[in-house]
């Protein structure tokens, strides 16, 4: 059988599958397309997180591990697990770039600041290792501390930074060292959308110690925001103040440390603080002489020292794809442009011979289910010229809506953006397979089937860790396993993980495996 072309790759952000249900935005939807192409062709359901993605046990799946697990074709063991287990047996005490910060700010007695997502998430940063940075700088001798919280919202309860701010506060008391001296929402400190507006507020909270809000107490100053409704992700910069002046603003000789794991949220605010010459926005007097340092590598051009650098995965699907001289076009919008590039590439930052990549604006909205659709339509338009054009052989695409707009907790804005969705993928399909290609459709983790908590009917905005569908559309996949829509998956058992689809992947391209991949191919 000739090889098909092109072979596309569908990765459709944040839809799960679950049992239909009054939170389950893609059951309430109308979906006609994809449940003509479940109840048509190859379908099973993946694995996407805990273990079967290298999360830890529980865990729920996330945009990063789960691109990463697409592209590499194995199991992507995630730096949550090495730090885990390297601050549990004590060795995180011996991290060379660790001992030298210490052994800094003795000789410049200056401050160690802290700064990172304080969440129970375990998506972008975790609360263990804020608790793990505080005993090694106790235990390290640094002598002044402070940490600038950056509260959740999003993937963890809305209102649970209250709850970890005062865990944070009682560790920093027990080992008599360190403070709290500045708070912001994730959507302020971590923005990844070129707002450099939230970027700039949360950037001279903790490095001028200026902001519209200040306080005394930050655990009082969460309780005011909670009583007007104001809640963890947008929770606006506050500057603490101890007798009217800010605790603990960046001076010359200090040192940072950025706590979260996970890249692509945190490298805006990681260019200002490190960059020598940064234009993104007026920083005023930028302090002289801070060293700064991060958890894990957000991009290897940052001028700052990692603590835990990348583990080189080999022989990739992109890597393998050029290889074998072939060309490869990654699209997303802004949002997830990250994810279907260098997350996909395995944490690479340049793309392979023979790839293009190629970026479609998110919509400037303050909020997504204002704009439920985002840049959808513009990505189907440049994928289905590509298509008619002939010009690559493998298209890999990230459609972010059912994830970013279900993220809102607007239900009724999620289920419109499925319904967008739907027509966009049964167009693009529709061109591919009779134009004699084949097209794989499939999820990097679960999110807008659960809009809605079970027990309490409150609106669950975070991940699940639910299985995703994986549906191979193409003359020769066709099938009757009994699936008459795509509501009928939530009954099927997974029989796959992401792993599965790099492989699967290579075998529509009919081109071999990598000894390097372990995942096995579904067809």
């Amino acid at each position: 059988m000739a090889r098909p072309k092109p072979v596309v790759l569908i990765i459709l952000d944040g839809w799960g599958v679950a049992p239909p249900g009054r939170g389950n935005a893609i059951a309430l939807a109308k979906t006609p397309n994809m449940d003509r192409l479940a109840s048509t062709y190859f379908t099973v359901l993946l694995q996407a997180a805990g273990e079967a993605v290298g999360a830890l046990w529980g865990d729920m799946g996330n945009s990063e591990i789960g691109h990463l697990n697409i592209g590499a074709g194995r199991i992507v063991y995630q730096d949550v697990q090495r730090i885990n287990s390297t601050i549990a047996s004590g060795a995180f005490l011996e991290n060379p770039i660790l001992k030298e910060i210490a052994q800094k700010l003795k000789k410049t007695k200056g401050t160690l600041h802290i700064m990172g997502l304080l969440s129970i998430g375990h998506v972008h940063a975790s609360f263990e290792h804020y608790a793990g940075m505080l005993e090694a700088a106790q235990a390290l001798g640094v002598e002044k501390l402070a940490c600038h919280v950056w509260l959740d919202g999003r993937d963890a309860p809305y209102a649970s930074g209250i709850e970890s701010v005062k865990g944070l506060t009682h560790r920093m008391q027990t080992l008599g060292v360190g403070a709290v001296a500045s708070i912001a929402g994730r959507w302020w400190a971590m923005d990844r959308d070129n707002r450099w507006e939230r970027t700039s507020a949360a950037y001279e909270a903790m490095v001028h110690g200026k902001a519209a809000l200040t306080a005394e107490d930050p655990v009082h100053a969460i309780e005011q925001q909670y009583a007007q409704h104001v809640f963890d992700e947008e929770f606006p910069p506050t500057v603490i103040v101890r007798d009217g002046k800010p605790v603990a603003p960046l001076a010359a000789g200090d040192a940072v440390v950025v706590v979260n794991f996970r890249a692509d949220r945190v490298r805006q605010i990681t260019q200002a603080l490190s960059l020598p010459a940064f234009t993104k926005f007026e920083r005023g007097t930028h302090p002289q002489g801070i060293a700064v340092a991060t958890m894990t590598q957000y991009d290897a051009h940052l001028p700052v020292r990692v603590l835990f650098p990348p583990k080189e995965v080999k022989h990739c699907l992109a890597e393998t794809i050029a290889e074998h001289g072939l060309k490869q076009l990654h699209i997303a919008e802004t949002e997830k442009y990250a994810h279907v590039t260098y997350f996909f590439n395995s944490g690479r930052e340049d793309p392979y011979p023979g790839e293009q990549n190629t970026l479609v604006p998110s919509p400037q909205v303050s909020s997504y289910d204002q704009q439920p659709a985002m840049a959808a339509e513009e990505i189907k338009d440049k994928v289905l010229t590509a298509i008619t054009e002939r010009t690559f052989d493998v298209i890999i695409i990230n459609f972010a809506n059912a994830d970013m707009v279900a993220h809102t907790g607007n239900l009724e804005a999620t289920v419109e953006a499925v319904e967008i969705l739907d027509r966009h993928i049964g167009e693009i399909v529709d061109v591919v397979v009779g134009d004699g290609g084949a097209a794989v459709i499939t999820a990097d983790h679960g999110n807008a089937e659960g809009l809605l908590k079970p027990l309490t009917g409150e609106i669950d905005k975070e991940h699940s860790a639910q299985p995703v569908p994986c549906i191979v559309a193409g003359e020769g996949w066709k099938h009757a396993a009994g699936i008459r829509a795509l509501n009928d998956l939530a009954a099927l058992k997974p029989s796959g993980v992401l792993a599965d689809i790099a492989p699967t992947m290579l075998a529509l391209l009919q081109l071999p495996q990598p000894v390097e991949m372990t995942g096995r191919s579904l067809v």
